[in-house]
Parts: structure tokens; sequence; C-alpha cells
């Protein structure tokens, strides 16, 4: 569609949760912008007020209301949108806040500009789609690398999670779309791609298609320069995969690999589809294609009934692995789920002092395998400048950042790293 700058209207954006939900505001943003509105940050003044939810943890009540808050103070004539899942699950509970214009769930939320100009006083518009609404990275949302939307939905049944209520059953985009949306991503600049859903393991089983074919596909677009992949589930990570992304030369040394617990019991109760040591297995497979690598993981703690004995369970078998970035996250009651009605809830200040252990764990790991780097070179994309400062990820994920006049901005240099500081890697170009 082209640029109608037909009025002078302003929209900010807040994105909560996962990198799949920064791919769907960027695509929305770029909506936006198509109908000549101009996207500010969130907390200035705007026209509209769009906050793209998450519903992972039960904080997200307090969150929206807090967010509300902010919108209304910055921009009180605003119309505020509240979309995603959160407003998926509890549309009643965000109806009774204060505020809020808007309503609309994770198939609705693409329909916004459908609704925007109606003078009812809240509307609400929750539909169960089992559609895929393509989604990726825009100019319009200021990130240096663009984040692709192959995947959403889900089909496991883990007694925790209640992101299959939200976004619906898998599906997938075809590996023809998937690629002509990377070309675009490609022409407009952007050098890395990230590859995003909700289980993208899950393409080949859903789509037809083989996911290597999609992975092949996008590696052989020449100004595309480095790839990575979201967040993978451990049952479906295959040689197969890895050697395709190891042949490519441009994938990223980095995987976010979910873990969840140590526990077989605890995993078992979950309905994970492995036990810790098949984990293990996986990420020495990893290993064993990308010595270099940096894994990523998400662990819950104090899940119903979790025992001490299965909590260091998790600590063991996450000091004894090479996880680097840990994602840790209190146990939440989400209603619906299988585990909501178990019994054994464990108590909140046991769930903070585990997390809080777990946190320092990961916080001496990452500083111990990025202190590993100290006299190496590493491939940087820049990404931002703060204080004659540019910072930028290396490709195993660690942040990096060099003193230079250049305008780095998505510009990928090779760096010399001279010293570990203060969570940073820092070099020289």
């Amino acid at each position: 569609m082209e640029t109608t700058n037909l009025t002078s209207k302003k929209v900010s954006f807040h994105t909560l949760g996962c990198r799949l939900n920064f791919s769907e505001s960027g695509s929305i943003a770029q909506g936006f912008v198509d109908r000549g509105y101009e996207v500010v940050e969130f907390g200035n003044q705007a026209d509209v007020v769009f906050l793209n939810t998450c519903t992972v943890t039960d904080g997200a009540d307090s969150t929206c209301r807090n967010l509300i808050r902010k919108a209304q103070a910055s921009s009180p004539e605003a119309k505020i949108v509240v979309a995603g899942c959160y407003a998926q699950m509890e549309a009643d509970k965000i109806k009774n806040m204060q505020g809020v214009d808007l309503i609309l769930g994770t198939s609705e939320k693409y329909k916004v500009f459908d609704y925007l100009d109606s003078e009812a006083d809240q509307e609400v518009h929750i539909d169960k789609s089992s559609d895929f609404w393509g989604a990726a990275t825009t100019l319009a949302d200021s990130h240096t690398r663009a984040f692709l939307k192959i995947q959403d939905g889900c089909n496991y049944v883990c007694s925790f999670c209640i992101i299959p209520f939200a976004r619906g059953r898998s599906r997938t985009i075809s590996v023809e779309d998937a690629i002509r949306e990377a070309k675009e991503l490609a022409a407009k600049g952007f050098k890395e791609i990230v590859l995003t859903g909700v289980n993208i393991g899950e393409y080949e089983a859903i789509s037809g298609e083989k996911l290597t074919d999609l992975v092949k596909l996008i590696a052989d677009i020449p100004t595309v320069e480095r790839l990575r992949l979201g967040s993978v589930e451990p049952n479906t990570m295959t040689r197969e995969l890895l050697e395709t992304l190891k042949a490519t030369g441009k994938y990223q040394d980095h995987f976010h690999i979910p873990m969840q617990s140590g526990s077989d019991a605890i995993l078992t109760s979950m309905r994970r589809k492995y036990n810790s040591t098949q984990y293990k297995e996986i990420i020495s497979m990893v290993r064993s294609y990308f010595p270099q690598a940096a894994f990523g993981a998400d662990v819950i703690v104090g899940y119903p009934g979790e025992t001490e004995e299965q909590f260091l369970e998790t600590f063991n078998l996450l000091r004894t692995l090479p996880i680097t970035h840990f994602h840790v996250f209190p146990y939440s009651k989400r209603k619906g789920t299988t585990a909501s009605k178990m019994d054994n809830h464990i108590q909140t200040s046991v769930k903070k002092d585990r997390v809080r252990t777990l946190m320092m764990l990961g916080d001496a790991k990452l500083d111990e395998f990025s202190a590993n780097f100290v006299g190496n070179t590493t491939n940087v994309l820049f990404e931002n400048e703060a204080d004659g400062f540019w910072e930028g990820y290396s490709s195993n994920y660690l942040r990096v950042r060099v003193k230079s006049t250049e305008n780095l901005k998505n510009e990928v240099r090779s760096v010399r790293v001279d010293s570990y500081v203060g969570g940073k890697l820092i070099g020289t170009i």
C-alpha cells in the first residue's frame, strides 16, 4: 500500500513478551505508517496508543493497568487499544480497566483499522480464527535485526502453558511467502533475519514443507548476512536442521532451547516431550556442530509440588550444561491449564528465592563465558550509539561496545575484544 499522508496523526506502541509479538507489532506499525500516521516513542503524545500484550505470567494484569495509566498521562485524548494474548484471554478484566477504548484478540489485532473510527465507548473483538497472519519487522519500528514470523499457535498440551488457548492451534506460512517476505526485508536493508514462532519446530509437520528448505533459501539471499532461529523445542532439534544451519555459513552460533526443569518427575508432570538426559544429549549434539555456541533456556521454578531436591536437580543441570542466557520464571497459575488445578502450590517467597538463586548462577556463567572471548575477534552487528560508544551483538549473542565516531548502525564489523566490563565486551574495530 502506498503512503497516503492524509493525516498528521501519531501512534505509539508498547510490546510485551516474545519476539513473535515484536514481529507482529512491526507489521501493524507499518499499517499505521501506510495510513499516514507517524510512529512515536511510547510515552510521547499520540492519537492512538497500541498495547500488544502477553499472558505468559500472572503479572499481566498489573502491567496492563500501569501501561494504560502511562498512556493516559501522556496522551489524555488518545484512543487506547489493548491487543494480543492477554486481551484474548482476559477481555472481561480489561473491560473493567478505565481508559481502554478497544480490546482486540490475537487475530483481531490485525484488523485494528476496521475499528479505529468507531465512536463507541468501548469495543471488544475476540475471535478464535485459525488463519495465519504474516508478520515481520518493518522500518516503522526501528529494529536492526528483522524478526520474520513463520509459525503461530501450538499443538502441544504442556500442563502450565496458556499460549495454545490464546493463539490457537499451530499454523504456518508457506515457504514461498516466507521467502518473498525475507527478500522484502533484505531490500529494506536488514542484514540479520530471525525466524520466529510459538513452536517453529512444528513447521514441517503442519505445513508439509521442510524448514531446512526455508532456511537454505533465505540464506541464499545475497544481502542477508546473518540468520538466527527463535526458540526451538528440544524434541524438534534434528541433525538435519543443524547440518543445514552449519552449511549456510550465515547461521549465528546462539540457540534458545527451552528446558523448563531439570527434574524428570517435574518434566513428566509438565507433559514435556523429553527428559533431562535427552536434553543434555540435544545440547551436546548442537555443540558438536557449533563448538562456540551460546545457549539460552527458559526455566520455570516453583511448579506445583516442586520439592527442594527437584529444584536442586534443575540447579545442577544448569550448572553443568553450557547454558549462558538464563530466562527464569516463577510458576504462574494460569486459569484453564492442568497445572492450575494441582495441589501443593509453592509459596511466592519460595519461588522468589529460587528465581534469585538461578539468576545468580546465570550471571556467573554468562560472565565466565564472556570473559573467555577477551583477546579474540568476533563479528558484531551494531544497533545503537550512546555517549560515543556503539553497541551491538556478537554471533553468539554477547553484547559488545566499541568507541567510534563512525555511523555503525546496521553495520557488521569484525571487533577485537579487549576486555569484559559491566556485563559487556569492550573492543576495537
